[in-house]
C-alpha cells in the first residue's frame, strides 16, 4: 500500500519535471558529478548508482546523462539510465514506454557484455510485462535472469538481490496460477537468501507469501505460523499497511477454523485503523472479511452491510479480485437466507470477474512453461547425479527405451485408427454411390422410358407432329436433367421442381392429360436460394400416380405445396386425391403386374445418409386423407427438409 502512495508521488514529481524541463538547467555541481562519471565509466551497478541513484526522478539529469553517454558510447551507463526511465514509466502505469526503455537497457547491457546489468534489465522487463498482465513473457524474462544469476560463482550484492527479485516474481506467478508447490519452492529459496542479506521487508514478504500458499493448500496451522512470523517483522520495521494486510490474513484463518470470536477481535480494531489510513484496498479487504465472519456467525444483516460496503469500494476503484470475492460471499449469503434470485445474480457476477482475473491463453502457455522449466531443472540435477552413479544412467536409458517403444506403439495405434476410419469412410462412400446408382435406375426405369417413348410414337403415328415434337423435347430435357442431377449431391429447389413438372407432363400423356398437377410455393420460400438433395420428389409423384390415381375414376389431381416450416426447415407436401393406401393395396393384389415402389425406400435411405452433413434430420410423413363421411380421399406425403 505504501508502494501505491509512492507511485502517486513519483507520477506527480515526473509531471512537475516535464512541465519545468524546458526552462531548467542542471546545477554545476550535478553536472560535475555526471561528467566525472562519464570520464571514469564504471561498469558496476553500485558505482553508477552512487551518482545517478539520487537523480532517478530528475528527468532533466537523466536526459542530460543519456545524451552525453550516447556521444561517448558508455553502454553500462546507458543501460542503468534507461532502466531508471523504464521504472518511472512503470510506476506511472505506462507499460509500453516502460518496456521500450527496459529493452534499450537490455540491448546496451549486451553490447557492454555486462552480465550484472543484463540480469537487472531482464528482471525489470519481467516486472513490466507482469504489471501489464503479459504473464507468459514475464515468466520467460524472470527465468532467464534467474538462470544467468545462478550461473555466477561469486555474485555481487546486487546480483543476489536480483536472484530474490526473480524468485519472488516467479513465485507470485506460480501462486496466481494455483501451482502452490512450485510457488513454495521459489518463496522458500528467496526467504533463505533474504535472511542471508538481512533484508527484513523481503523476509516478511516471503513469510506472508508462504502463508498464502499454505492457506490455499488447507495447511492452516502452518499458514498461521508463517503469517505470525511475517506480522512480527512488519511490526518491528513499522510497515503499517503490510502489518494490516497480514492481520487480515490471520483473521481469515480464524474464520475458516470457526474461531469467529478471535477473528472479530482482530477485525474490529483493524477496520478503525485502515479507515484512518484511507487505504481503499485495505478497507475493502477488511470489510469483506468482517462480512464473511458475520455470515459464518449467522448475523446475516451485518454480513450484508459489510459485504455491500466492500463491494461498492471495490467497484469504485476497480479492485477485480475483491469484486469477485465479495460477490461470491454475497451469493452464499443470499442462498442461506433463501433469496435465490439475488444469489444467482451475485454468483454470475463473481464468475464474470473470476474469468477476468485468469486468462486461458496465458494459463495454458504458462502451464507448459512451468512443466518445461521444472523438467529442465530436474534433468540438470539428474545429469549431475549421473556422473557419480552409473545406475541412474542405466535407468535413464531404460526409460528412454520405454518412451521409444511407447512412441512406436502410439504411432502404430494411431495408424490402425486411421486405417479403420478410412475403411469406414470408403464403406460409407460406397454405400452412398450404390444408393445414387439405385436412385438413377429407379428414375430411369425401363417401364417409364418404354411407356414415354410409346406415347410419343403414338403421336407420330397419328400425325400429331406438334404434340410429338413438344413431348419429345420435354422427354429429352427430363432425361438430361435426371442425368445432370444424378451427378450432384444437392440441387436448387427450383431445379428439382422443374424436373418434377417435366416428369408429370410426360406421365400425364398416358393419363390422357386427366391429371391436374400444380406447384404452390409460399412467398417466404425462395426456391432459387434453397438447396435440397437431388431427385427426391419423383419417387413420391410416381407412387401417387400408379397407386393412388391410376385406379381412380373422375377428377385426378396432385398438388406440390412448399412452405417455410421453421427457421431451419422447409416443408414439401405432395397431396393426391387418389383411392388411398388401403384401397391401393387391395387393388394391387388383383393386378397381374405388380409395381414395386423401391424408389421411396431408396429415397428414405438417401435422406438418412444426408442427415450426417446437417445439424437437423430429414423426416418423412405419410398421412391418409378422408372426406367428411370417413371415406378415403387421397394421400399426403410431407417431407421435412433442413436447410442447416
Amino acid at each position: 500500500m505504501k508502494f501505491f502512495r509512492l507511485r502517486i508521488i513519483i507520477i506527480v514529481f515526473v509531471f512537475i519535471d516535464l512541465a519545468l524541463l524546458s526552462g531548467q538547467t542542471l546545477p554545476n555541481s550535478l553536472k560535475a558529478s555526471i561528467d566525472s562519471l562519464l570520464e571514469n565509466k564504471p561498469i558496476s551497478y553500485v558505482e553508477i548508482d552512487k551518482v545517478l541513484g539520487p537523480q532517478s526522478l530528475d528527468t532533466l539529469a537523466i536526459t542530460y546523462f543519456i545524451k552525453k553517454a550516447l556521444d561517448q558510447d558508455y553502454y553500462a551507463g546507458l543501460s542503468y539510465a534507461f532502466n531508471q526511465k523504464g521504472t518511472v514509466y512503470n510506476n506511472m502505469l505506462n507499460y509500453v514506454e516502460a518496456i521500450d526503455n527496459h529493452q534499450k537497457a537490455l540491448d546496451y547491457s549486451i553490447k557492454e557484455n555486462n552480465l550484472e546489468l543484463k540480469i537487472i534489465s531482464l528482471n525489470k522487463l519481467g516486472i513490466s510485462y507482469r504489471s501489464g498482465d503479459a504473464i507468459k513473457t514475464a515468466l520467460d524474462y524472470h527465468q532467464e535472469a534467474l538462470e544467468l544469476a545462478e550461473s555466477i560463482e561469486n555474485p555481487s550484492l546486487e546480483t543476489k538481490k536480483n536472484i530474490n527479485v526473480a524468485l519472488n516474481s516467479i513465485g507470485t506467478i506460480y501462486k496466481n496460477l494455483e501451482q502452490y508447490d512450485l510457488a513454495l519452492e521459489q518463496f522458500t529459496s528467496a526467504l533463505y537468501l533474504e535472511t542471508e542479506l538481512n533484508n527484513k521487508i523481503g523476509m516478511a514478504f516471503n513469510y506472508q507469501s508462504i502463508g498464502e500458499c499454505l492457506e490455499a493448500q488447507k495447511k492452516l496451522t502452518k499458514a498461521l505460523e508463517s503469517y505470525r512470523t511475517a506480522l512480527a517483522i512488519y511490526e518491528e520495521i513499522g510497515a503499517e499497511d503490510e502489518e494490516a494486510n497480514c492481520k487480515n490474513s490471520i483473521a481469515q484463518i480464524y474464520i475458516i477454523e470457526g474461531d469467529l470470536k478471535m477473528a472479530m477481535a482482530i477485525l474490529d480494531p483493524l477496520l478503525i485503523t485502515v479507515m484512518d489510513s484511507g487505504e481503499k484496498e485495505l478497507i475493502t479487504a477488511v470489510l469483506i472479511s468482517k462480512g464473511w465472519a458475520y455470515m459464518e456467525n449467522n448475523d446475516f444483516r451485518e454480513a450484508e452491510i459489510n459485504l455491500k460496503k466492500g463491494l461498492k469500494i471495490a467497484q469504485e476503484n476497480h479492485f477485480i479480485n475483491y469484486m469477485s470475492s465479495s460477490n461470491k460471499l454475497l451469493s452464499e449469503l443470499y442462498t442461506k437466507t433463501g433469496s435465490y434470485q439475488k444469489s444467482l445474480f451475485h454468483y454470475k457476477e463473481a464468475e464474470k470477474f473470476t474469468q477476468k482475473v485468469t486468462s486461458d491463453l496465458n494459463l495454458n502457455y504458462v502451464s507448459d512453461v512451468i512443466v518445461k522449466y521444472a523438467t529442465d531443472k530436474k534433468n540438470n540435477q539428474i545429469e549431475v547425479l549421473a556422473k557419480e552413479n552409473e545406475i541412474i544412467n542405466l535407468k535413464l536409458r531404460r526409460n528412454k527405451n520405454y518412451l521409444l517403444v511407447g512412441g512406436l506403439l502410439l504411432a502404430l495405434f494411431t495408424l490402425i485408427l486411421y486405417i479403420l476410419y478410412r475403411q469406414y469412410q470408403l464403406k460409407s462412400d460406397k454405400k452412398m454411390l450404390t444408393l445414387e446408382q439405385s436412385m438413377l435406375r429407379s428414375q430411369m426405369n425401363p417401364h417409364f422410358l418404354f411407356n414415354s417413348l410409346n406415347s410419343i410414337k403414338l403421336y407420330i403415328i397419328n400425325n400429331e407432329k406438334k404434340n410429338a415434337v413438344h413431348y419429345l423435347n420435354k422427354f429429352s430435357k427430363l432425361v438430361r436433367k435426371i442425368l445432370e442431377a444424378s451427378s450432384l449431391k444437392e440441387i436448387l429447389l427450383a431445379e428439382e421442381l422443374e424436373t418434377a413438372e417435366l416428369y408429370m407432363n410426360i406421365e400425364n400423356i398416358r393419363f390422357s392429360n386427366e391429371i391436374e398437377f400444380k406447384v404452390a410455393i409460399e412467398p417466404e420460400v425462395d426456391p432459387h436460394l434453397i438447396k435440397i438433395p437431388s431427385l427426391i420428389l419423383q419417387p413420391f409423384l410416381e407412387n401417387a400416380l400408379w397407386h393412388g390415381l391410376s385406379s381412380k375414376e373422375g377428377e385426378k389431381s396432385i398438388l406440390v405445396h412448399v412452405t417455410k416450416e421453421k427457421r431451419e426447415y422447409i416443408m414439401i407436401s405432395i397431396i393426391d386425391n387418389g383411392v388411398g393406401r388401403d384401397m391401393a393395396e387391395k387393388l394391387k393384389e388383383n393386378k397381374v403386374l405388380k409395381r414395386k415402389s423401391i424408389g421411396i425406400e431408396i429415397t428414405k435411405e438417401r435422406l438418412s445418409n444426408f442427415s450426417r452433413d446437417y445439424q437437423n434430420k430429414f423426416n418423412i410423413e405419410i398421412i391418409d386423407l378422408f372426406d367428411e363421411k370417413g371415406r378415403a380421399s387421397g394421400t399426403k406425403v410431407i417431407l421435412h427438409i433442413p436447410t442447416l
